[in-house]
């Protein structure tokens, strides 16, 4: 047998261990969250493994997630205009895509008893959070971007939550989350395109002895919206075709700071792990012709 032929084989049965969508390689169903069809560049690690979000029957959205840090490296989607409402009474999920003992490729509701135990060595569990009590959960794909409540209710998988300080997520990170909200909402007249990651610093929760989730340094985020309303006031206008921010994940007083994509990417290869060729959007979301090119 041809040498490629049994590599092709071997690859097939490795990734058929694992169910579902979830692939070192993007599939074409998750793209459509991506500008122009293209995941961020520069982020590659054998623990590395795609989630195409899945809930009630639809793909909803694109993680990236880390399956020894047990946190999402990104979430990617598109946004949906919205009130920024909260979902009501709407379960924890987990990912049956990463345990090899599910028949489902769907998000699903916590089982109670000790069944987690089965899927807890490829991600975080409740009981991670339970007494993390410097830490609650942070969604990076917020359900206050997206309008209808089926999306909403996908956001609640802990493949989508990473852990924020109290303060930083209610106070710093939500603020600037509806700020992005009603910029949007008013001005991106096409679609827009989100990805929100982190980046870490060693600092774990552990539990029973063991390190169990990775705390964030930075939380970062990046928008591109192609089409937008060029009658827009200045202060907003130059925020477009695309704009970032980031924040310190601590208790303490700070702050988002707003800035290029392009200063976030030269940012994120400073303080994190990525290689050179870090990219967050194609051409950093700048159109060809573009007097941003210039």
């Amino acid at each position: 047998m041809a040498f490629w032929v049994q590599t092709f084989l071997l690859v097939n049965l490795i990734t058929s261990a694992v169910r579902g969508r979830v692939e070192k390689e993007l599939s074409s169903e998750c793209r459509q969250f991506l500008y122009m069809e293209t995941p961020p560049t520069g982020l590659e690690h054998p623990s590395l493994r795609f989630i195409c979000q899945r809930y009630n029957k639809r793909t909803r959205y694109l993680t990236l997630y880390n399956t020894v840090d047990h946190v999402p490296v990104y979430s990617a989607y598109t946004f949906k205009r919205s009130a920024g409402d909260k979902c009501v009474d709407v379960p924890w999920m987990y990912e049956p895509q990463l345990s090899t003992y599910s028949d489902t490729d769907e998000m699903q509701p916590f089982p109670r008893g000790y069944m987690h135990m089965d899927f807890e060595d490829a991600q975080a569990v409740l009981d991670d959070y339970t007494n993390a009590v410097l830490y609650e959960r942070g969604t990076l794909n917020p359900e206050e971007h997206q309008d209808e409540p089926d999306d909403k209710a996908s956001t609640y998988t802990l493949t989508n939550v990473v852990p924020m300080t109290p303060d930083f997520n209610n106070r710093v990170w939500n603020k600037q989350e509806n700020i992005i909200r009603k910029r949007l909402n008013n001005y991106c007249r096409g679609t827009a395109y989100i990805v929100t990651g982190i980046t870490t610093s060693g600092k774990m929760i552990r539990r029973e002895n063991m390190n169990r989730v990775a705390v964030p340094k930075y939380i970062w985020s990046a928008y591109c919206c192609i089409d937008y309303d060029h009658n827009a006031p200045f202060s907003e206008r130059y925020k477009f075709p695309s704009f970032a921010h980031y924040g310190l994940n601590e208790e303490e007083d700070n702050e988002v700071l707003e800035i290029s994509v392009q200063q976030l990417k030269e940012f994120l290869k400073k303080t994190t792990f990525v290689e050179q060729n870090f990219r967050i959007f194609v051409g950093d979301c700048v159109p060809p012709g573009s007097s941003k090119n210039k």
